[in-house]
């Protein structure tokens, strides 16, 4: 079902339904673009270098984290998090300094989306492969926090509008994620 819905908002963001996700400012076509063998190419590299540097990411991370004493569940939800979408967290704030707000937010919540109904059920699977099973349980402070993000969220975007105390309350929220999941103990893994 999270492939399939995936699959369905890349339909309407991409072919049904693309106009809504268009600027209200209109591009102007100065540029030439390239071919698909040639965009397929460069993404095909920049996903193998891509892949190479999470491999030295999670290996330093390990250590880092055992070092300092940091829990699983903080480094996944809070350090992995930001250094995992450093390109698109700055890709949203050049978009925000240039007060470009629908696609700033069509940025942010376009990234959550592809790992929550993408990447997280591609690695579910992928970790039956590896040995290393994962599933999907989660703790009822990992279910709040969703839900408060995800309500804070809309409440903060519904209007269209926005300003700087709004971005003040979202980081705010974030950091109090922070603080709750680096006191959060290590849940109790059960052997199978």
């Amino acid at each position: 079902m999270m492939f399939l819905t995936y699959f369905c908002m890349l339909g309407f963001s991409l072919r049904t339904h693309k106009y809504l996700f268009r600027g209200a400012e209109e591009h102007e076509e100065t540029e030439s673009q390239w071919s698909r063998s040639k965009a397929v190419t460069i993404l095909l590299i920049a996903t193998a270098f891509v892949t190479l540097l999470s491999e030295f990411l999670v290996g330093t991370i390990e250590s880092v984290r055992d070092s300092v004493g940091l829990t699983e569940v903080f480094v996944g939800v809070i350090v992995v998090a930001i250094v995992g979408n450093a390109a698109e967290h700055s890709t949203a704030i050049l978009m925000a300094m240039k007060n470009k707000m629908d696609l700033t937010v069509g940025i942010a919540i376009g990234s959550s989306l592809q790992v929550a109904l993408f990447v997280a059920p591609i690695l579910i699977f992928l970790s039956y492969l590896f040995g290393r099973p994962m599933d999907l349980e989660f703790t009822m402070p990992e279910v709040v926090a969703v839900v408060v993000s995800v309500y804070i969220l809309f409440q903060i975007s519904s209007d269209g509008e926005t300003n700087w105390i709004e971005g003040i309350q979202l980081l705010s929220l974030y950091l109090i994620l922070g603080i709750l999941f680096f006191y959060l103990p290590e849940p109790a893994h059960t052997a199978p």
